[in-house]
């Protein structure tokens, strides 16, 4: 009989995608990180609703690798405990952005506005969406997958955008580019659970129209004008930058090319740093060296 506990790796669940094989069978793809290295694997036969879930210790009796692609099967693994504080894997998941640090960023953005009709929705939707965005992920695996990343993507493109529009000598309405960033991915609380499973508004409807309606619905009922409106949910329905990638028009406004940038950089990041070393990375279309 084989020694099982020297083939045991505990790792940390950093993201989990679901999928069906051709013959009907589940599996999951589980992106898991330990304080070497970042991997994903394949575990077939594993349900939709069985255990690990993302931010979930998870250990390994024994990986295939076959030409860089590591899979096991599920009777090979063995779901864990969430880490405590104490674990030396706990931080390898980002955490939420704290309360402080998140108001910290919209005060100093709010300083850079101008428009009195719209700084009271900013504020006042910058304090009711945090505690929900900070149960969501902002993806099921590309980029911050994980609880609460849909707070991280969304502070760190309104953090770069406090650094980056004082440094911008154009005439640019910050203030649309707060509202869009605040509600360009609201509609990923109905498109993914807070387990990250996909819901079914995802494929009726989609985050961008979501979002998008969602604000012209609030910008609508606080009186603000119809031509200031169209202005500030371009920017939302162009975040993606093209049709390719889902977006119905293209970016063509200063401010919706500032937010389109921002997505990019905030996602394009993340998913290297889930990358491992010398992994596929489809958002940049090549590997990720380390």
């Amino acid at each position: 009989m084989r020694n099982l506990n020297k083939m045991i790796k505990e790792y940390l669940v950093l993201s989990r995608s679901n999928g069906t094989t051709r013959t009907g069978s589940p599996y999951a793809v589980l992106k898991v990180a330990d304080l070497i290295e970042t991997i994903n694997i394949s575990v077939w036969d594993l349900q939709p609703t069985a255990e690990p879930k993302v931010g979930q210790l998870v250990s390994f009796y024994a990986i295939k690798d076959n030409a860089g692609k590591k899979s096991c099967s599920v009777t090979d693994m063995k779901p864990g405990a969430m880490p405590l504080l104490d674990h030396p894997l706990y931080n390898l998941l980002p955490r939420p952005i704290r309360r402080d640090v998140w108001d910290n960023t919209i005060s100093k953005l709010i300083g850079f506005c101008s428009d009195e009709s719209l700084i009271p929705i900013i504020r006042d939707f910058a304090d009711k969406l945090y505690a929900p965005y900070c149960k969501y992920p902002a993806a099921t695996s590309v980029h911050h997958a994980f609880p609460g990343g849909l707070t991280n993507h969304t502070y760190q493109m309104l953090h770069m955008l406090e650094g980056l529009y004082p440094c911008l000598p154009y005439q640019i309405k910050v203030e649309r580019c707060i509202l869009a960033i605040l509600f360009h991915d609201y509609g990923k609380v109905y498109e993914y659970n807070t387990e990250g499973e996909t819901q079914a508004d995802m494929y009726l409807l989609g985050h961008i129209f979501i979002g998008a309606h969602k604000l012209q619905n609030v910008l609508e009922q606080q009186g603000v004008d119809g031509e200031e409106i169209k202005r500030i949910i371009h920017v939302i329905l162009a975040h993606h930058g093209t049709r390719e990638f889902g977006s119905p028009v293209l970016p063509c406004t200063q401010e919706a090319i500032i937010v389109n940038m921002l997505d990019n950089l905030s996602a394009k990041t993340d998913a290297i740093e889930g990358t491992g070393n010398m992994e596929s990375c489809s958002p940049l279309g090549t590997r990720v060296v380390k």
